[in-house]
């Protein structure tokens, strides 16, 4: 069966009903300019095994370096049955889960993993997911300027630590939404942000503060003191974490004295691989009080007619089928299979199991850490409390020490020239719960061979 049904002469046939000479004829509104020439170095069209071969050949230029990147994306274990289960056409072919009856199995894994979500991060109500955790916080900082209504300014504190991909995806989504975003200054010896440039902005209106806990150098900021702050001027607390860390640190729903007040973040840590830059998952949960204004989708328990369970679609405050002018977010679908990974890879792990991944991923950051930092040409740029990321400082530029650990199989880690040009030759590395001894001490001999 042809993936397109029609045929030449259907086509014919429709364009001459039309009055169209040809298909191209269809999109003479669109500026010769703004149109795309077909793709260069395509093949013209292959068999199935051709093409098989051809995705094969292309995967293998990757290689499988050792890992030593995140940056917002993170080699995890997944342990096999998470996919296995997946993969199974009840969650592989489903869509979305309109009609309650036909979908109680999906629905139930989205109530499953807005449960795990809520617990893991300690509030109360979390939604089936967004596109991914930089789109989340976009929609994090729409939710607050709708939420606080008190707040006229739609001001946003950023520190400059939250990942500087997140601050643009933000910046982009809300253009023309009249939300303005000022940056915060990160102090230069400790890496976190300067709690002193809150100052300026005491009594000011101020919709909302950011905090990413760990932040993008890995360090701990003080989310105890940012988060009273915020509230202590009437402003909203946004918290992007990272789930795998929450298994050993305090979840910000118990930061400070009330806690944070919304909290998005990147699910692909939860089963998600990394595949040439996706797909993965936002995740957002929130207090009860601000349910009405939380994008995506909520799936609700409740009981039919007989007392039996049930799930269902409760909350969509965005969706195809409503009215559009009720709508309160971008954001009109869910990562329904990569939430149904998230789940499965939660329920297999437990607490114990993911608290043990993250405790892993923070021994190994130390043993490389300690081990890098012996090699001359090398020291730790920031000392402070970290949980599976550190910046190292070399006496090089970072580029090319990077392209001779890439051409010996070593994925070396994040040149930050690009985002944080201040810190000069500065390298973002990391070592997850998947980083033997034996992979440390690969690196840094390799390193050290680099440096000498």
């Amino acid at each position: 069966m042809p993936f397109i049904p029609h045929t030449p002469s259907d086509v014919s046939e429709m364009l001459a009903a039309i009055g169209a000479p040809d298909i191209d004829a269809l999109f003479d509104e669109i500026p010769a300019a703004l149109r795309t020439p077909p793709p260069e170095n395509l093949p013209q069209g292959l068999t199935e095994m051709q093409i098989t071969r051809l995705m094969h050949a292309r995967a293998q230029l990757d290689g499988q370096p050792l890992n030593f990147l995140g940056a917002g994306a993170y080699e995890h274990h997944i342990p096999a049955a998470v996919w296995a289960i997946v993969s199974r056409g009840e969650f592989y072919s489903a869509y979305t889960p309109y009609q309650a009856e036909a979908s109680q199995g999906t629905l139930q894994v989205l109530y499953e993993f807005q449960t795990m979500m809520a617990n893991l991060t300690g509030m109360q109500v979390s939604n089936a997911s967004l596109y991914d955790g930089a789109s989340a916080l976009a929609e994090a900082c729409l939710m607050a300027v709708r939420a606080h209504r008190q707040s006229r300014s739609a001001r946003i504190l950023v520190p400059a630590t939250v990942h500087p991909d997140y601050r643009h995806v933000a910046r982009a989504i809300t253009t023309g939404q009249s939300l303005k975003f000022d940056v915060l200054p990160y102090g230069e010896e400790a890496g976190t942000l300067d709690l002193s440039s809150l100052e300026r902005y005491s009594g000011q209106d101020i919709t909302a503060v950011v905090v990413q806990h760990p932040n993008f150098f890995g360090l701990l900021e003080d989310v105890d003191a940012i988060t009273d702050w915020a509230h202590a001027q009437g402003a909203m607390l946004i918290a992007v974490v990272n789930p795998v860390s929450l298994a050993i640190f305090k979840p910000p729903g118990e930061w400070g004295e009330k806690g944070a007040d919304i909290v998005v973040g990147e699910g692909q840590p939860l089963g998600a691989p990394l595949a040439s830059g996706g797909p993965y998952f936002g995740f957002m949960t929130t207090r009860m009080e601000y349910v009405r204004q939380m994008p995506g989708r909520l799936i609700g328990r409740t009981l039919d007619l007989d007392g039996k369970p049930g799930f269902s679609l409760t909350l969509q405050a965005r969706e195809q089928h409503i009215r559009r002018s009720k709508a309160t977010s971008n954001i009109c679908t869910n990562q329904g299979l990569l939430v149904t990974a998230a789940a499965i890879h939660l329920s297999l792990l437990g607490a114990t199991g993911l608290e043990s991944v993250a405790a892993a991923c923070q021994a190994n950051t130390s043993a490389l850490v300690e081990a890098l930092t012996g090699i001359d040409g090398v020291r730790l740029r920031f000392a402070g409390p970290r949980f599976h990321e550190a910046v190292l400082q070399l006496d090089r530029q970072v580029d090319g020490v990077l392209q001779e650990l890439a051409r010996r199989n070593i994925a070396g880690g994040l040149d930050l020239s690009r985002h944080f040009p201040g810190l000069g030759n500065a390298l973002l590395v990391c070592a997850t719960e998947t980083r033997t001894p034996e992979d440390i001490r690969t690196y840094a001999h390799v390193l050290a061979e680099i440096l000498t």
